[in-house]
């Protein structure tokens, strides 16, 4: 059988051992992967042949089919991630899609191997649907008794995913079995309560995210990558008292650079962080910064320690030209201002964060969104500036349910303030107003469809 094996400059053919560079060693960040396919049907006799060479423990060995993977460890958990002085360089920022299952923790952890000069700090989100299924099984509980709560469907589905996950990855399950009790205890307290209200239900969301981590950040250690989990609420991220829609405070930024700065030169580790989560600086509860917020907790990471690069690695290939479910041609939109950026993303692109451009535009660090699905597309760059001779026509979203609002009034004729005086009335009711159009006698404009509004708001109006 030959087989040629490559392992950075070192080339091996038809050979038994592998032998290792060590000049540069020293520097490297992450362990290099190392993968090839056997000219024969099964490689079976290859891999035990490498193992048997690898006895050092410099190598791990998975062998699957004809093809074959050499991960090589020691040389990065004995070294720490390089020295003190190479600090955290860059974030990258996985959703929900991204780690859904066992198989796409295996391929993320992968593909942050593949850049092993990165010296990166991870933000992820929920397993796949948890989200979703955690604000299921709390509403559900709130009608269906104590002793039902154990039946919700939403409640085994999270449980069975979580818990088999685990096993697939090869980690030891106590590192979620007390959170899956509390969560058991939390929605036993709501169907008792009959009651959700906004700070339980954030509370109880959180728990995807601090699952998800601890898993992740598990494996990592299992294969030979040195990582550290972090809840955001307990690293610095202070927040408005808004449940489900907080805003980060200026003392996070402080806050959130001293901790992870300080572990990391203290004792080097990949940051496995949580998304979307925070802390009331009042109430000093968890609090969620609306969906999509791993995105904000991404940029704020990144604005906070001032790193290179923000990755938001998505299921698509960057920002699209359109929604690509409408039109199936949709194609990336290759770069993108922050402004630009911030505009598709209030009005209804589902790839960003409407507030997560802010961070990354007040420290000017560029934000890159990628695919995780296929890591070779270049994606979108996001950065301040761009050249614009040659656009036309950027992006176009579709906005679904939208309300518009006509006030026609003949008062409006030569009166001072009367825009302020109808702003006010959407102040007071806390909705936040899409677009403006006005003539002598008229005011048009839409609502965001995401706040709940009633006649007595027209009522307001006509006053």
């Amino acid at each position: 059988m030959a087989t040629a094996m490559h392992l950075t400059s070192v080339k091996t053919s038809g050979s038994d051992s592998l032998a290792p560079r060590s000049s540069s060693r020293q520097r490297c960040v992450l362990p290099q992967r190392l993968h090839f396919a056997t000219s024969v049907g099964s490689s079976l006799s290859l891999s035990r042949s490498v193992k048997k060479s690898c006895r050092s423990g410099v190598f791990k060995v998975c062998c699957t089919g004809a093809n074959v993977d050499v991960l090589e460890k020691s040389s990065a958990v004995t070294q720490g991630f390089g020295d003190s002085e190479n600090q955290l360089n860059c974030v990258m920022k996985f959703g929900g899609s991204s780690v859904a299952s066992a198989e796409r923790m295996r391929e993320v952890a992968d593909l942050i191997l593949s850049f092993p000069n990165e010296r990166p700090v991870i933000v992820l989100s929920a397993m796949g649907k948890t989200t979703n299924n955690l604000l299921q099984a709390g509403e559900k509980a709130v009608s269906c008794g104590v002793t039902n709560v154990s039946c919700i469907d939403e409640l085994s589905f999270i449980k069975e995913l979580h818990l088999r996950t685990v096993k697939e990855l090869g980690v030891d399950e106590s590192i979620i079995a007390t959170h899956l009790e509390e969560l058991d205890q939390l929605l036993k307290g709501i169907a008792m309560m009959k009651e959700l209200t906004l700070r339980t239900r954030d509370y109880l969301v959180s728990f995807g995210e601090c699952m998800s981590t601890r898993i992740f950040a598990a494996y990592l250690n299992k294969i030979g990558v040195k990582a550290r989990q972090y809840d955001a609420f307990e690293i610095g991220f202070i927040t408005t008292d808004d449940f489900t829609n907080a805003d980060i405070l200026e003392a996070t930024y402080p806050a959130v650079a001293k901790r992870l700065h300080d572990d990391w030169i203290t004792d080097p580790a990949i940051p496995i962080v949580t998304g979307y989560l925070g802390k009331g600086w009042r109430t000093c509860a968890v609090t969620t910064l609306g969906r999509g917020g791993s995105d904000l907790t991404a940029t704020t990471i990144g604005k906070a320690l001032g790193l290179r690069e923000i990755q938001v690695w998505k299921d698509v290939d960057g920002v699209l030209t359109c929604d690509p479910n409408i039109y199936t041609r949709a194609e990336p939109v290759p770069y993108l201002t922050f402004d630009e950026a911030a505009e598709l993303a209030y009005f209804g692109a589902q790839v960003l964060h409407p507030q997560s451009m802010r961070p990354a535009r007040e420290g000017d660090i560029p934000v890159r969104v990628k695919n995780s699905y296929n890591p070779n597309a270049p994606g979108t760059l996001i950065t301040r500036t761009r050249d614009m001779s040659k656009a036309v026509l950027t992006s176009i979203v579709l906005k679904r349910n939208v309300t518009m609002l006509d006030i026609v009034s003949t008062r409006m004729l030569g009166q001072f303030g009367f825009l302020a005086k109808v702003f006010s009335i959407f102040e007071d009711l806390g909705i936040s107003v899409d677009v403006v159009a006005t003539s002598e006698v008229s005011i048009s404009l839409t609502l965001d469809p995401s706040k709940l509004w009633s006649r007595e708001l027209i009522q307001q109006a006509r006053a």
